[in-house]
């Protein structure tokens, strides 16, 4: 079968082809069916199954592996009971911007679902994270985050009682914490200790962002500080590895 010799930015080199030249039959379909994808466009619907195995001459096990690895890769996305082909990747900056910030930059509308907010007692590693002490009130966030109603993350955020004393009151679940900080309470993020790796989502993880449990995920642990260093919020974040991309800029060292 061909493969496409013309390479774009991000591509693998020499369209992932090894070094002896023999492609495994399933990819030779995968880069097929990419570049039907591109002429589909965004939201069009994917040809069944039966149907690609007639187009590209294979057994439906090997179609079956080709859209495995696009819908891991966010190529395509479940619609109800088909398949469609989906946009453009999400681009999170790895900065001290919220995540509402990060979505509307793309032109997308962001959102939120309130899992959970609870108070509890603080445990001794959540204490020494947040500089709190051992057994002071704590505020758990849980929301689902959305973007054009889409469900794309899973949002925990921690912080003292002290610090933000009306959450459950004055709070609204559906908008931005760091604009509640700043616009209501006066704070002022300064920096914070960021960790990223790559997991796989718990069963009820799953089932609240709506993924399958074997779909990689992005998880990012952030430490933030006020504008004092002050530690001020615990937040752990998983984003769908389909869906998300995180960019930065690195600076001259001259």
């Amino acid at each position: 079968m061909d493969y496409p010799n013309d390479q774009h930015p991000g591509a693998p080199v020499k369209a992932g082809v090894p070094e002896h030249g023999r492609i495994p039959k399933y990819y030779a379909v995968k880069t097929q069916i990419a570049a039907l994808l591109d002429e589909l466009g965004e939201g069009e619907p994917l040809p069944t199954e039966r149907e690609l195995c007639a187009r590209y001459g294979v057994a439906r096990e090997t179609v079956r592996q080709a859209l495995r690895e696009l819908l891991l890769e966010g190529r395509l996305r479940r619609a109800g009971r088909g398949t469609v082909v989906a946009g453009p990747k999400l681009e999170q900056p790895l900065a001290l911007a919220s995540y509402t910030e990060g979505v509307r930059r793309q032109g997308r509308t962001p959102g939120r679902t309130l899992i959970s907010l609870d108070r509890f007692p603080c445990p001794e590693p959540l204490a020494v994270e947040l500089g709190a002490e051992r057994g002071e009130p704590v505020w758990h966030l849980e929301r689902v985050l959305l973007a054009d109603d889409e469900r794309v993350g899973l949002e925990s955020t921690y912080v003292t009682v002290a610090r933000v004393p009306r959450l459950d009151a004055d709070f609204d679940p559906d908008s931005s914490f760091y604009a509640y900080l700043h616009e209501e309470l006066g704070i002022g993020f300064g920096a914070a200790d960021e960790r990223i790796e790559t997991v796989l989502a718990t069963p009820r993880e799953a089932l609240l962002i709506g993924t399958p449990p074997a779909l990689p995920m992005l998880l990012i642990h952030r430490v933030s500080r006020d504008t004092e260093g002050r530690r001020l919020e615990r937040v752990r974040t998983l984003f769908r590895g389909d869906r998300f991309s995180f960019t930065t800029h690195l600076p001259s060292r001259n």
